[in-house]
């Protein structure tokens, strides 16, 4: 009597799924938050590295670890192994971020500048690569989980929260406790010691943020899209089938969108505490009460994303989204140049700064969740039209423009800084007011023109609902086809 396994049930895709999928982007978020709000600050104003020795250091590393992005999207894509495509590169990467982050923000002492740099630009390649080995296959996840038009909104929207309320709270820990004034570290901000005592925090916290999802994940790898068989590629055979499957119009579309789009949140993040500390002339925990208006937005993007995505579309969701997020942005700043503003330690000024700021994040995190759920729609078209599944590919993109934000961002802030002639080793309150007003004038236009670039070029995406669905079921029909005729697609789960 031959005794029938009946096959495992698919996992239900539902809220437990979204929340650990998700929760693995507090790591990327605290790196972020590191990279693009302190780093340019420590290097700069802690360690004594002139602001664009630090900007060119970490273009530099931008530049070199570019190259890892689509490696190892085409890696993830065509790895077969027990653990799937994704997973083995989730876990391989837990140990090197924590440690690569470590290193970065123990920088050492008595060292001549070119050493510090060289040390720079080292760690940020070890955190930035490392990084990329668990956030392209992560990414990656979202187009194998589900293909529904909405349903990917809503997975990436708890990606976004998790990653933008982990780099928050991290940020409101930095300034409250690990950089706060206190008897062990007098200067606050500007003390070396609580640096470290941050680094650790942190590295911890990014190592169990991504083992939590991976296991989280897991039981999903029998039921996801697995590597086809194939024989070995040349080196010229695989830049070539890359070449061509992201030539992809409407995916390059979202890449340069997002790209300017990346390089004016690393921008405003570069110099958020510049502007929040010399500017307005906040204390620590004003400044952290001030991130808490960034925290809230996470959770109305969260909610908000979705609905958009139903009502509007990805495309006008995004577009609007933006805009907002443009306009309201840099306007405390304008009206303060102009003098239409309170005055610094008015009792007005924070309150107005919450929620204008509230406002402007909100905007700028839908306009992003919805950017990446266009990526992940343009995944089925590209199969349609080449017949490879290729989602980590075409998220290693989505990766570079993240990286945009820390890398090009903080390059732009050094070099505007520079222009401003803004001194090192600087106290609040004691900077002219002509140098803060040459900075505002450089930040404000350039910041707004990168926002606009990006508004205009998102308007030539083309996949719409409409055709998104009509595309998954024509793919469903060719399956249907394969598996009938004996030759089940190699990239659908069991084929």
């Amino acid at each position: 009597m031959t005794t029938t396994i009946e096959p495992r049930p698919r996992p239900r895709f539902g809220l437990h799924t979204k929340l650990f999928y998700g929760f693995g982007s507090v790591a990327y978020g605290v790196k972020d938050q590191g990279l693009t709000s302190l780093l340019l600050l420590f290097y700069n104003q802690v360690v004594g590295l002139p602001a664009a020795w630090v900007g060119a250091a970490l273009g530099f590393a931008l530049v070199l670890d570019a190259f890892a992005d689509p490696v190892i999207g085409q890696l993830s894509d065509n790895t077969r192994s027990r653990w799937g495509r994704r997973h083995p590169y989730l876990y391989g990467s837990i140990l090197p971020v924590a440690l690569g982050f470590l290193l970065l923000w123990n920088a050492p002492k008595d060292w001549s500048p070119p050493a510090l740099c060289a040390w720079l630009v080292a760690c940020v390649l070890v955190v930035r690569t490392c990084i990329t080995v668990y956030e392209i296959p992560s990414s990656a996840l979202v187009s194998e989980f589900t293909g529904d038009y909405d349903q990917r909104t809503s997975l990436l929207s708890f990606r976004f929260f998790f990653g933008w309320g982990g780099g928050i709270a991290m940020t409101i820990l930095a300034y409250q406790v690990f950089l706060a004034p206190s008897a062990a570290n007098p200067q606050g901000l500007l003390g070396r010691a609580g640096y470290s005592h941050y680094a650790l925090a942190a590295s911890l916290i990014m190592a169990g943020a991504i083992l939590v999802s991976a296991l989280g994940t897991h039981r999903w790898i029998p039921f996801l899209p697995k590597a086809p068989e194939r024989t070995r590629l040349s080196l010229t055979g695989a830049i070539r089938e890359m070449a061509s499957t992201l030539a992809h119009r409407s995916f390059l579309v979202i890449v340069l969108s997002g790209l300017f789009s990346a390089m004016s949140m690393g921008l405003a993040s570069a110099l958020s505490v510049y502007i929040g500390a010399y500017f307005w002339e906040f204390t620590s925990p004003q400044l952290s009460g001030l991130i808490f208006a960034s925290a809230l937005a996470t959770g109305a993007a969260l909610i908000a994303a979705p609905i958009l995505s139903r009502t509007m579309g990805k495309k006008h969701g995004s577009m609007t989204a933006s805009a907002v997020s443009m306009l309201v942005g840099p306007a405390p700043m304008i009206l303060r140049l102009l003098g239409w503003f309170p005055a610094n330690h008015s009792p007005q000024l924070l309150p107005i700064l919450f929620c204008t700021t509230f406002v402007s994040v909100t905007a700028f995190i839908i306009g992003s969740i919805l950017g990446a759920s266009m990526i992940a729609d343009v995944v089925e078209d590209s199969e349609l039209k080449t017949g490879r599944r290729s989602e980590g590919l075409f998220f290693s993109a989505a990766s570079l423009i993240q990286k945009a934000v820390s890398g090009l961002g903080i390059f732009m802030s050094s070099i505007l800084l520079l222009l401003a002639d803004f001194p090192d080793h600087a106290v609040p309150g004691a900077v002219s007011q002509d140098i803060l007003n040459r900075l505002g004038l450089l930040y404000i236009p350039t910041l707004m023109g990168l926002n606009l670039i990006a508004l205009i070029v998102v308007s030539f995406y083309r996949i719409d609902r409409g055709q998104h669905e009509a595309t998954v079921r024509r793919l469903a029909e060719m399956a249907a086809e394969g598996a009938s005729e004996g030759s089940p697609d190699p990239l659908l789960p069991g084929g």
